[in-house]
């Protein structure tokens, strides 16, 4: 995978819409990104979009026991290796906690509140510390040898940046533990912006091996670059009210307190005896967390305001920018939402937005500044149509013959399904222009004709064995009907309307027969009747091919069961070894129990398998959540 192409990803923020592989190149690329400097994807992004996205999709895939979620993980995230011998640190270097909400904050001094009722200690006296996250590379020195993090437990001997004449920050003496590896925005921006894209390519420069660069070495010998010691930063200190009352200000005050890159504030309790009683998790001290606003805003111009044409037909309008950068990636793009906000607000070429990634998967038009015309199109772009206004939006009435609606609906049937591998966007234009139309006909494809539509042999050979495996390869009957996107039916109302009524059955119901389900409105069934009424042909041709369907229970066989588990709210984690975790997820779903990802105050039982991490146990045990081992689950079936 290209920078560019997972630029793309990142500005769409779609995870849903990668196959499993291009998932992982895109995170592993992310990090390697991430590492040399050159961020493409913001922490928010990372860690509650894509990554969290590879977690529902498989909890224990081995990237996440490498290159965890800087929120929620099960070991220390890795710093970029660098050549030498790994060494065992002195000291356990863990990550730390983080959230991007002042509600975060509230609910970690709830939990320091329980710790000091436990312990008897007056939580309203505690003091409290706040300083400066340092946005620079992580080291400790123990006196005699200065370590890279690594992986938090092993790191490497980088000793040589003090040989080279790097001082320590603070009180200048060494052996002071945990800091970070530093440089001096003013100086930085001063004298190094030119040689260097940003601070943290500067940073990664000064350990290497090699000999440094004149103007990396003029930094260091200028004191411009340090070793900064977490023990030396300069601290706010106050009450859990005084954070509470002062919050914002709070945040304000300690960011300036340095002229280093800070991506953020960490605040921890003072008090020994409540760290000690509260610990830590393989990932972070549950006594200390970090703060990082993910609500960052840019003044930006709008370059030109371009048409795509979706699935379904609706043109929507992506305004098109100079790139800047916002919340740590590289923006180029927003959405509109749609053409009647494009027309209202006067966004087109030349326009002057506020651009703001307040929370926002995709990065959000605030408001206008400075207006100018709109080119709303005629037309659509794919394929020539005259477009129609329909509310707020407009669509291409060409459903038949639309390149777009055509090969977006194919790449979605095929992302949807997941178990299938080569059928991107490249494969599916590629097979578009040679007259292939529908899924149905990629099903109907043979070496021969592939080979004649422009594929090599070994490629078209690995497309049919694609193919194969798609239907061959066990697949929920819900995720089957949610690849024909029908309007208004995620893949969660899909699981729903099968609970109800068998696979085939569908298409013969009546708008009383939906709107009785829960959670379906009147608006919504006649949508679903509209929508079944036109894929009804298509369905019937793809599901005549023969998938290895596996039925969704029914709601009267569930509750005829007489299983333990019925009506039960069971979540899964670790390695299990009665099945994989799909297999476990879609026996007790047959057997009437709901299993959901995370654990919540409703969750009845958190089955614990092997190499269970500490965050979904502790979130159980916080919630008085029972939490059984796969041996004990096994004997509640029995």
């Amino acid at each position: 995978m290209t920078v560019a192409t997972a630029a793309k990803i990142a500005a769409e923020a779609q995870p849903n819409m990668l196959s499993d592989a291009e998932l992982l190149a895109f995170l592993q690329l992310c990090n390697d990104s991430y590492r040399r400097g050159k961020p493409i994807i913001s922490d928010y992004l990372y860690d509650f979009v894509f990554l969290e996205e590879l977690k529902k999709r498989n909890p224990e895939h081995s990237f996440l026991r490498v290159y965890p979620s800087y929120a929620f993980l099960t070991q220390i995230e890795p710093e970029k290796a660098f050549a030498g011998k790994t060494v065992k640190l002195p000291k356990l270097m863990l990550s730390t906690e983080k959230t991007y909400s002042k509600d975060g904050i509230e609910k970690w001094l709830q939990r320091i509140e329980k710790a000091a009722e436990e312990l008897g200690r007056e939580f309203s006296k505690l003091i409290f510390r706040a300083t400066p996250k340092l946005d620079g590379y992580a080291a400790y020195d123990d006196g005699k040898i200065l370590y890279t993090r690594g992986d938090g437990r092993k790191g490497t001997d980088i000793s040589r940046v003090f040989e080279r004449g790097l001082i320590v920050g603070g009180n200048g003496k060494r052996g002071q533990g945990a800091g970070e590896i530093v440089v001096s925005k003013s100086y930085f921006n001063q004298h190094l912006a030119d040689f260097f894209e940003n601070a943290r390519n500067f940073q990664a420069s000064i350990i290497k091996e090699k000999e440094l660069e004149e103007h990396a070495l003029a930094a260091i010998q200028n004191h411009a670059a340090v070793f900064f010691p977490f023990a030396q930063l300069p601290a706010w200190q106050g009450s859990p009210r005084e954070i509470l009352d002062h919050f914002e200000n709070i945040i304000d005050k300690v960011r300036v307190k340095v002229d280093y890159d800070v991506d953020g504030v960490i605040f921890e309790v003072e008090d020994d005896q409540i760290k000690n009683f509260m610990g830590a998790t393989r990932h972070h001290h549950r006594w200390q967390i970090a703060y990082k606003s993910n609500a960052e805003t840019a003044v930006v111009k709008v370059l030109r305001v371009t048409p795509q044409t979706s699935r379904s037909g609706r043109v929507n309008p992506v305004a098109e920018l100079e790139p800047t950068k916002l919340s740590g990636a590289v923006i180029s793009r927003a959405t509109a939402h749609h053409y009647k906000m494009v027309r209202e607000m006067g966004i087109g070429e030349g326009t002057v937005i506020e651009l703001t990634r307040s929370g926002e998967v995709i990065p959000k038009i605030e408001r206008v500044i400075i207006p100018r015309t709109p080119q709303i199109p005629g037309v659509c772009p794919s394929c020539g149509t005259e477009l129609v206004w329909d509310s707020d939006y407009l669509y291409c009435p060409n459903t038949v013959q639309c390149p777009a609606q055509i090969e977006n609906t194919i790449e979605h049937f095929f992302r949807t399904l997941r178990n299938i591998d080569g059928f991107g966007e490249k494969t599916i234009e590629k097979l578009h222009a040679a007259g292939i139309r529908s899924v149905y006909q990629i099903y109907q494809l043979d070496a021969e004709r592939l080979q004649a539509l422009g594929f090599g042999e070994k490629i078209s050979q690995n497309l049919l064995d694609q193919l194969l495996r798609s239907r061959t390869e066990p697949l929920e009957d819900w995720r089957f009907l949610g690849a024909f996107g029908i309007y208004r039916m995620g893949l969660g109302n899909c699981e729903r309307l099968l609970q109800n009524f068998p696979l085939l059955a569908i298409f013969d119901l009546t708008l009383n027969d939906i709107v009785s389900i829960e959670g379906f409105a009147e608006k919504t069934g006649e949508a679903v009747i509209s929508s079944l009424a036109k894929i009804k042909t298509d369905f019937m041709r793809i599901h005549a091919l023969g998938f290895n369907l596996l039925r969704t229970p029914l709601r009267s066989e569930q509750a005829q069961s007489v299983s333990p588990i019925a009506g039960k709210t069971i979540v899964f984690t670790g390695a299990m070894r009665h099945g994989t975790r799909e297999d476990m997820t879609r026996e007790a779903k047959r057997l009437g129990a709901k299993v959901g990802s995370s654990v919540s105050g409703k969750t009845d039982f958190l089955v614990t398998g092997d190499d269970v991490g500490a965050a979904k146990i502790n979130a159980a045990q916080e919630k008085g959540v029972k939490v059984i081992s796969e041996a004990e689950y096994l004997k509640i079936l029995k």
